[in-house]
């Protein structure tokens, strides 16, 4: 999915956010804005124009978060990603490696 990353400024301090937009050729763009913690999605669904139901791509932008989430965590604690896998089931497969530092 092709995304843009839109900043808007918050108030007179010159603060900012990005939030993460998908253009739809109707006009009603989805958003992924930020609240400074979490990002909400923004959408109107009876404009929804994606080859796939709200709930597929919910499900599909959920686990690559999941992902993303378990690699940055695991790189934290000194682990790299060998390997990315999607299955055929729909489910992902990660595969993370560790060698021991001995000084």
């Amino acid at each position: 999915i092709e995304y843009k990353e839109q900043e808007k400024t918050i108030n007179s301090e010159n603060l900012s956010k990005t939030n993460l937009v998908i253009s739809q050729s109707n006009g009603y763009d989805i958003e992924f804005v930020s609240n400074g913690q979490v990002y909400e999605l923004v959408v109107d669904v009876s404009f929804w124009e994606q080859p796939y139901p709200i709930e597929s791509f919910i499900d599909k932008v959920s686990k690559q978060y999941a992902g993303e989430v378990i690699i940055g965590e695991s790189h934290k604690m000194g682990f790299q990603p060998v390997k990315y896998q999607q299955n055929v089931d729909g489910s992902n497969t990660v595969v993370l490696e560790r060698w021991n530092q001995k000084f």
